[in-house]
């Protein structure tokens, strides 16, 4: 599971993978480019732990994409991981006959999710978290 989500606005992407490793995350990546709108004109900035699969030599990075790693061991300060539980909500202390009924599960709680940009805007918005300056 890979979700991108901007904390102030709520927006999100999901994806439901099955492994991990470097070519499947370059592929999320250019995926999620697409589908946000990273390119020229429009820089994304996406803040990562160090998992080996986002920082391995060569990563193909997306025209537009900013990848901005966090300190190690500091989970508390990635908005995303605030998330799992939201997403974990729909399987927990269940039983599933077959891996394909666990996706199934999983992708509808991700759609639900993705449309409800409060919900995981209350869950990822750290007081910290710079905010777009208002108008004077």
């Amino acid at each position: 599971m890979t979700a991108f989500v901007a904390p102030v606005t709520g927006e999100s992407h999901w994806y439901v993978g099955n492994g991990v490793s470097k070519p499947l995350f370059e592929g999320l990546l250019a995926a999620f480019a697409r589908e946000a709108g990273a390119g020229p004109q429009r820089a994304v900035i996406l803040l990562l732990d160090g998992a080996g699969w986002h920082t391995e030599s060569g990563l193909r990075i997306p025209e537009g994409l900013r990848l901005v790693y966090l300190p190690p061991y500091t989970p508390e300060l990635q908005p995303a991981e605030r998330l799992w539980r939201l997403v974990d909500e729909p399987i927990v202390n269940r039983h599933f006959d077959t891996l394909a009924e666990i996706q199934d599960r999983v992708e509808q709680r991700c759609r639900r999710l993705e449309a409800q940009p409060d919900t995981l805007r209350a869950n990822t918005l750290f007081h910290w978290w710079p905010q777009k300056p208002k108008p004077n």
